[in-house]
């Protein structure tokens, strides 16, 4: 009879593999399976539930595009150049996530607020930030973009330079040798981030409370719900948009790993 031999190390991984996934598994299986069909019937009949669920997605998606316009070039500077004061940059744009959200959102507040310099300034445009969608895009920018920034710039180290060098000797300019070798070459890397950037943004409290308590994305909802009506009416909803969530990052976590 063969003695079965246990890799002491698998099994100590394995275990305390198994217990991180219990720690964020249970609380999640838990709410789900709490409720019941009729409340998830009921939640999604509710008007405001589904208004707020399809702001949430649809604000924190223009968010995410915003920054992948924006934030890209950031990422690639920061991962093909070496300048002053670089770490000083890095952790600038890290701090969004350090600090308390409701003190980003006084932050945001005493600049896109009506009184201040870019709350002025946008108004010339007819964009104003307090109680709009634009408030709330902002505060979820301001929240999450270091997610895709930094992803980004993790792609953008792991695409060879030589690569970008042999374009440039047979006739490519910067700008085409970046869409055309080193964007597609850093593409999962952006697309987690933008991933990750977007479900960050789908559960910004904090701050999109203090610049727009109306309209109400989902987590505002949530809260008013709760400290309105209580548990069981809070659940529902907290219920429904972590379903929603949990299938739609799944497919795109599935696609980006397929293609």
């Amino acid at each position: 009879m063969e003695t079965i031999k246990i890799n002491p190390f698998l099994a100590l991984f394995a275990t305390l593999a198994l217990i991180s996934l219990l720690f964020f598994s249970v609380p999640i299986i838990n709410i789900l399976t709490s409720i019941d069909g009729s409340s998830y019937l009921e939640a999604i009949k509710d008007r405001d539930i589904t208004d707020s669920i399809i702001l949430t997605f649809k604000v924190s998606l223009w968010a995410t595009l915003f920054i992948i316009i924006v934030g890209l070039p950031l990422g690639y500077i920061l991962a093909r150049y070496d300048f002053a004061f670089k770490s000083i940059l890095e952790a600038i744009i890290d701090i969004p996530v350090m600090i308390p959200h409701t003190a980003a959102g006084i932050a945001l507040l005493g600049v896109f607020g009506e009184e201040y310099f870019g709350g002025k300034f946008f108004s010339f445009f007819g964009i104003e930030f307090l109680g709009t969608e634009q408030g709330i895009m902002i505060a979820m920018m301001f929240l999450s973009a270091p997610y895709l920034i930094n992803s980004a710039k993790d792609g953008f180290r792991k695409v060879d330079i030589k690569l970008e060098a042999v374009a440039r000797t047979l006739g490519s300019n910067q700008f085409k040798t970046f869409f055309v070798i080193t964007l597609p070459l850093a593409r999962k890397d952006i697309i987690n981030g933008s991933i990750m950037m977007w479900a960050r943004g789908l559960g910004e409290f904090g701050a999109v409370v203090i610049l727009a308590y109306h309209p109400m994305v989902t987590p505002v909802l949530i809260y008013d719900r709760f400290t309105s009506y209580g548990l069981t009416e809070a659940s529902s909803i907290s219920a429904l948009m972590i379903l929603l969530s949990i299938i739609i990052i799944a497919i795109l976590r599935f696609l980006n790993n397929r293609f």
